[in-house]
């Protein structure tokens, strides 16, 4: 996975973007057709008979991938296309669902596709484009990890009052680690350091991928973006070189949006391993 330097291969999708939060806004507009997939939930039941724990945690009974509709068929509501996550749980804050049968629901991903997803949409992919071993996948610059804005913290948790000898052990250690953070960051922004792909919203970090690297779930465990092996991103946007279609997970949205021809999109449709709805290029998901 290598940093891609000319970030031209992006500027076709900037006249094609349109108001943000717009599935335009997100994937481009121009595609024949859009799909939009959302993220699916990760639900536990809890045995509530059963003490909690120090974090006001019940044991777990069995654990489930749940989909928007299984949740709006106990609150009531309606999955539509352009439904927001805030009117199928009927909540405005982001707390997990607790229902009285024990299920603890969380809230759907924000900014990222399961790979596991992915892999399968690859499928569908590789169909519709004549270049699947030169792709281009577009990570947000603004991830804290990747452009060297992380923060190390380091505290002390003990009910007992330091001593004197630990206080200035727990400073010395302090003081080495930030000292240790900051040359990790600064290496990091240094093998990160050039052009950003700037579209009308974001700037992106461009890298070159195959379809047949992302049709593995595991690929993350191997991947490398600069000198930083360990990251745990999914791509923001992904397109061919052909331009045949466009994968977009915006940073601030619970759902995927694929654009491309029509039978790709009827492929995603009819693909039960998705919760999947069409969207127009002007439907509004802010």
């Amino acid at each position: 996975m290598d940093k891609v330097e000319d970030v031209s291969r992006g500027a076709w999708l900037i006249p094609r973007m349109q108001a943000f939060g717009t599935v335009g806004g997100t994937v481009g507009s121009g595609f024949e057709s859009y799909a939009r997939i959302l993220h699916p939930l990760e639900a536990d039941r809890e045995d509530r008979s059963a003490p909690a724990d120090e974090f006001g945690e019940h044991p777990v009974l069995e654990s489930a991938a749940w989909r928007w509709s299984d949740v709006a068929a106990r609150t009531g509501a309606t999955v539509r296309a352009d439904v927001p996550w805030r009117t199928v749980s009927g909540r405005d804050d982001e707390t997990e669902l607790r229902f009285d049968d024990g299920w603890r629901v969380g809230l759907p991903e924000e900014g990222w596709f399961d790979p596991r997803h992915l892999a399968a949409l690859t499928e569908h992919l590789t169909r519709a484009t004549t270049t699947p071993l030169d792709l281009v996948m577009a990570l947000w610059d603004g991830w804290g990890d990747l452009n060297g804005s992380s923060t190390l913290v380091v505290g002390w948790q003990d009910s007992a009052t330091l001593t004197a000898t630990e206080r200035s052990e727990l400073d010395e250690y302090a003081t080495h680690a930030a000292a240790e953070h900051r040359r990790a960051q600064d290496a990091l922004v240094a093998s990160l350091a050039g052009p950003r792909l700037e579209l009308p919203f974001r700037e992106y970090l461009l890298l070159a991928v195959t379809l047949p690297e992302l049709a593995d779930p595991t690929w993350m465990a191997d991947a490398r973006v600069g000198t930083y092996l360990d990251f745990g991103h999914t791509p923001q946007l992904l397109w061919p070189e052909d331009h045949a279609w466009v994968v977009a997970t915006e940073v601030d949205a619970d759902s995927t949006l694929v654009a491309g021809p029509r039978g790709l999109i009827a492929d995603v449709l009819a693909d039960d391993r998705f919760e999947a709805f069409e969207v127009s290029a002007v439907d509004d998901l802010a």
